[in-house]
């Protein structure tokens, strides 16, 4: 019997906006029923190549072929009707209407939406009950979760027939059991035929879920490899140019003085629901806390509270004096002032304005320091001058500080995030998801700025939804849910099995 056609084959891709060369001469091949990997660096070329495939961008050059036959792709319309679907790492959902609303938007059966809605609900069962992708097709998208959100894109695709998925950073929003749920969907799929290209740069989703991988940098296909006969080391390697460090490398923690203390600590928000509910903790200089737990159990608004962003009651003291909590000076400015540094979770709603250039942005929140002043106006050139010396000592590339935030990739966004922070020397610096989004090289990194920092003896109290990275950085673990902390365990003397236990609300 004769091979299989590739389901999906590219042939001398290049793609170029004005002096930078996204693509350059790429030829990929991915077989039917597969699920195939790419990986690489922030800015390596994997979304626009995808882009491409998808019809948001026209190649300068090159071929697509889709099961043998050679497919041009002027625009998304041209990709749907070839069998191509593609979920983007931020869903592109209308959130005021309903998950049955939002499959058929954009392919309704005629005039009447009547008709399309009774047609789409019955084929959305069918879907449902194929794949085992359970979702309301009556609830409204702002009313569900994030990962609930995902599954309603898988289904927009098969809805419109694609057998070719694209999903460009699909673990980037979710927690890990929303993540276990959405390769376990994967894998059906594949099951059934479809054919998965898995855009990611989390080495452990890539040999757990794939079963061929390509590897990309600056712009190039450096490897195809099949997932079974290489390593995280290999791949990391191929993807950065030169070895990486996937351990955080550091040495036993000294805490010394307790630098924040917590006591009582009660958050209730606008529509008076109690999210934090009377927790204790204290972070001792020279120390790493990290917050384990599900997203939506609290951490968020402690780092908020803290931050100076919302009001809460208890009791709460920076170097033995209190934080003011009533909302009345809580705010990030006194916070700063106090020393506490803040790299929130969310770096393009909170920690940037992505407009603006990033001198500007390493000076928010320090714009009124005497290094930044000259007479009543700020001095220009000094912030210039100060973040030309930030961006080479974190390495944001391109180091460029006229260029907007928007410009940089995550990984660049988030160094400057960094940058601003710890180079303020703060007594406690708040870091919330420190490499959401972040490519492998940038995370190794940021890891060793975090651990700089500890030991130089300061406080910091670290939030991630990825346990891994909780367990590998810090010194000491307090697990929340449901706005209590269920426990505090040291990193070197528990394991994710127990601290899983923990999030889910079982008591050890």
């Amino acid at each position: 019997m004769a091979d299989k056609a590739p389901a999906i084959e590219l042939k001398g891709i290049s793609k170029a906006f004005g002096p930078v060369q996204a693509n350059k001469d790429i030829s990929i091949r991915v077989m039917p029923g597969t699920i195939h990997g790419i990986i690489g660096e922030n800015g390596a070329g994997k979304s626009t190549l995808m882009s491409i495939l998808y019809g948001f961008y026209k190649a300068d050059k090159g071929e697509i072929f889709i099961a043998g036959n050679k497919t041009e792709i002027p625009d998304s319309q041209a990709a749907i009707a070839a069998g191509i679907g593609m979920v983007f790492q931020h869903f592109k959902l209308v959130e005021n209407f309903t998950v049955l609303e939002n499959i058929i938007l954009g392919a309704e059966d005629g005039r009447l939406l009547r008709p399309s809605l009774a047609k789409a609900r019955k084929t959305l069962l069918e879907l449902e009950r194929e794949y085992g992708l359970n979702v309301d097709p009556d609830a409204v998208i702002e009313e569900i979760g994030v990962g609930m959100q995902q599954r309603v894109e898988i289904l927009k695709a098969l809805y419109r027939r694609a057998d070719i998925l694209i999903l460009d950073e699909p673990t980037g929003v979710l927690t890990p059991a929303e993540a276990d749920q959405l390769f376990r969907i994967l894998g059906r799929l594949r099951e059934e035929g479809k054919t998965i290209i898995l855009i990611t740069h989390k080495l452990r989703e890539i040999m757990e879920a794939t079963d061929t991988v390509s590897v990309m940098r600056r712009g190039e296909m450096t490897a195809t490899v099949k997932t079974s006969e290489t390593s995280p080391a290999e791949l990391a390697e191929l993807m950065v140019g030169r070895k990486v460090l996937l351990r955080v490398d550091k040495t036993p923690a000294t805490p010394g003085d307790v630098v924040l203390d917590i006591k009582g600590l009660k958050v209730v928000d606008d529509q008076g629901v109690e999210r934090v509910k009377g927790i204790d903790l204290q972070v001792r200089a020279g120390e790493i806390v990290g917050i384990a737990g599900v997203a939506g159990n609290g951490q968020s608004e402690l780092l908020e509270v803290l931050g100076g962003y919302a009001d809460a009651t208890g009791e709460v003291t920076l170097n033995g004096q209190p934080l003011d909590l009533s909302g009345r000076y809580s705010d990030g400015r006194s916070r700063r002032t106090r020393g506490i540094g803040h790299v929130p979770e969310d770096r393009q709603r909170e920690g940037l304005i992505m407009d603006f250039s990033a001198w500007e942005n390493t000076a928010f929140g320090y714009h009124r320091s005497d290094a930044y002043q000259s007479g009543m106006l700020l001095n220009n050139a000094a912030i210039r001058s100060d973040t030309e010396g930030k961006m080479e000592r974190f390495d944001v590339r391109p180091p460029d500080p006229a260029l907007p935030a928007k410009s940089f990739s995550g990984g660049n966004q988030q160094k400057i995030v960094l940058a601003r922070e710890i180079e303020r020397n703060p007594d406690l610096l708040l870091v919330g998801q420190p490499t959401r989004g972040v490519d492998i090289g940038a995370i190794e990194f940021i890891h060793q700025q975090i651990v700089a920092l500890r030991d130089q003896g300061k406080a910091i109290l670290l939030v991630s939804v990825e346990l891994e990275e909780i367990l590998a950085l810090a010194d000491r673990v307090a697990v929340m849910f449901d706005g209590h902390i269920m426990g505090e365990r040291l990193s070197a003397e528990t394991d994710e099995k127990e601290l899983g236990l923990l999030m889910a609300g079982v008591e050890g």
